[in-house]
């Protein structure tokens, strides 16, 4: 019991002599730290409106602020730690040697989040644009360092970790995706007043891309159909459902304009036998 007590007196005056000895210092450094969080935020904050303003993409303005933030609070702490007389510089070229380091990260485990900060800076898509890679299309939903976050049309999200995006083929066209239709008239009717039909249909939907023009013409030429294919960008977000809401809509205009859809049909002549005797 005794050698309890003195166990707790001694770390009760070791910490008595502590505060004495540097109670400015942890003072000082607290409100270091504090100030540094503070004027954190507060250039974070002033870096994302900057870049809101010269508009700049979302995903970019994210990590730029969060960037300052971290290096501001990193300065603070290193501030703060020089007050209890700790010498700075073993974490300044720790530092140095981190981002040195840095540049190998393509070629380790940290691939993700060196290709991530390729693709954030080269800024080869952004948020909201339609991109194809790796075998899977969508919208672009996130980009982190790590990975990019595609959505379907069906809500289903698919995550892409980024190295397997930097150094691939990639297709990006923005916030459409085309669509490629064709439909079958009788070599009976007039082509041109069915690339017409067809065009004035489109032209009623306002959520196509008025640019580049939807493309209409004859595309081949069947057994029992003359195929006039017609090309147009819809909203990716909405693929499907555009896509069906069209073909339906263009194969009643091409019914009031009495413009028949043949299907493949066959004649048979049947022959009655002769009777040679």
């Amino acid at each position: 019991m005794d050698q309890q007590l003195a166990s707790l007196n001694t770390i009760a005056n070791k910490a008595i002599d502590f505060m004495v000895d540097y109670s400015f210092q942890v003072v000082g450094a607290i409100i270091i730290l504090i100030a540094g969080m503070l004027l954190g935020n507060w250039v974070a904050t002033a870096v994302s409106k900057l870049c809101e303003k010269k508009g700049v993409d979302v995903t970019l303005t994210h990590f730029l602020s969060s960037l300052t933030k971290i290096v501001v609070i990193a300065f603070a702490v290193l501030i703060a730690l020089s007050k209890f007389g700790i010498t700075i510089a073993p974490f300044i070229a720790a530092i140095g040697a981190a981002a040195f380091g840095a540049t190998y990260a393509l070629q380790g485990p940290l691939s993700n989040y060196g290709a991530g900060l390729a693709i954030i800076l080269g800024r080869t898509f952004i948020v909201g644009d339609t991109i194809t890679v790796a075998g899977v299309f969508g919208v672009v939903d996130t980009i982190t360092l790590a990975h990019t976050i595609l959505l379907t049309e069906d809500g289903v999200k698919i995550t892409v970790p980024n190295k397997h995006i930097v150094g691939e083929i990639l297709h990006n066209s923005g916030g459409y995706r085309i669509v490629e239709s064709s439909v079958g008239i009788s070599y009976d009717d007039d082509p041109a007043q069915a690339i017409t039909v067809i065009s004035q249909t489109l032209s009623g939907f306002t959520q196509l891309k008025s640019e580049p023009v939807p493309q209409i013409g004859i595309e081949d030429f069947r057994d029992s159909s003359v195929a006039i294919g017609y090309r147009y960008w819809a909203p990716t977000r909405k693929y499907i459902e555009t896509m069906h809401t069209v073909n339906l809509a263009v194969y009643q205009a091409l019914g009031r304009a009495e413009i028949s859809i043949p299907f493949p049909h066959r004649v048979i002549t049947i022959n009655k036998a002769q009777n040679l005797s």
